[in-house]
């Protein structure tokens, strides 16, 4: 199997392999299952379109409210012989601290997609050979989740009847959220089930543990899942059989992706070479 050999900035050549699905099948498969570099208005184009999409959706998805309380019921019960059903006891203590459960309803509205974007265009910039399989892994996640939320819609505890949960975003009036004020006749309430706040999250900190370089960042990438599921549960906005259900789509989406690219998307070339101009070939390796 030949490989491709590019230069580093201290001027060694490294060399990387091309992946399995790119030696098989027919050319014009061959082509879309192959690395390349990615371009800059087509994706801010298949983002915006594809968020849309995925926001028609979720929101088209009919807000089964008697059944969405039945399934919040079968969860919480589910939770208690699992001995996990604590989601109560953080809810009422994060909110008896109002800076920082006000933080915390801030970060639930803004950070899960600012960070997502941002690992998007830190992607795209540094890691153009694996960009397109790491973002296969987002959309296909995205993708069966949204199957999770018309299959399974699920009230989530700080819309349950007698659950004793505190709606954090209420009771502080905190701006920016789909589930207040006029804003939540525009989001389908009852699609808790899984969570993407989980599975985004998750997403980020995986990317950026496997690709950077700088230890703290690193760590950075592990915290903000392990942040980010403290922040949904503290809010009342989901369950944690719900994070559950996220870390499953996620599953579901690397598998998609190492099963089109031949391997596992942080295993790809960081780079690969340019395309001569209408042929398709790989031009000369250059300095990278």
């Amino acid at each position: 199997m030949a490989d491709t050999t590019v230069t580093t900035p201290e001027g060694r050549e490294a060399a990387l392999p091309h992946p399995v699905a790119a030696e098989t099948g027919p050319g014009p498969l061959r082509r879309l299952r192959t690395p390349r570099r990615p371009r800059f208005w087509f994706e801010i184009l298949l983002i915006a379109v594809s968020y849309w999409t995925y926001s028609l959706v979720r929101n088209a998805v009919p807000e089964q409210k008697a059944e969405a309380l039945r399934n919040a019921d079968w969860i919480w019960k589910a939770e208690h012989h699992l001995g996990i059903a604590v989601e109560v006891s953080v809810n009422h203590a994060v909110n008896s601290v109002t800076w920082l459960i006000v933080g915390m309803n801030y970060y639930y509205a803004t950070l899960h997609f600012v960070v997502t974007l941002g690992v998007l265009v830190w992607l795209y910039r540094r890691h153009p050979g694996r960009y397109a399989a790491t973002r296969l892994v987002l959309f296909a996640t995205t993708a069966v989740a949204l199957v999770g939320y018309y299959l399974y819609p699920l009230a989530p505890p700080r819309l349950m009847n007698g659950g004793d949960f505190i709606d954090t975003v209420m009771v502080h009036q905190t701006w920016g959220s789909m589930a207040s004020g006029d804003l939540k006749h525009m989001s389908n309430q009852y699609a808790a089930m899984p969570s993407m706040h989980i599975g985004w999250s998750l997403w980020c900190g995986l990317t950026i543990f496997a690709l950077a370089t700088i230890p703290w960042v690193r760590v950075l990438g592990l915290l903000y899942p392990a942040l980010t599921l403290v922040v949904i549960v503290a809010t009342a906005n989901h369950f944690w059989l719900d994070a559950v259900g996220g870390m499953l789509c996620l599953a579901f989406g690397f598998a998609v992706a190492t099963l089109w690219y031949g391997r596992q998307p942080y295993a790809l070339p960081q780079r690969v070479p340019a395309r001569a101009r209408g042929t398709g070939r790989p031009l000369l390796p250059t300095r990278v």
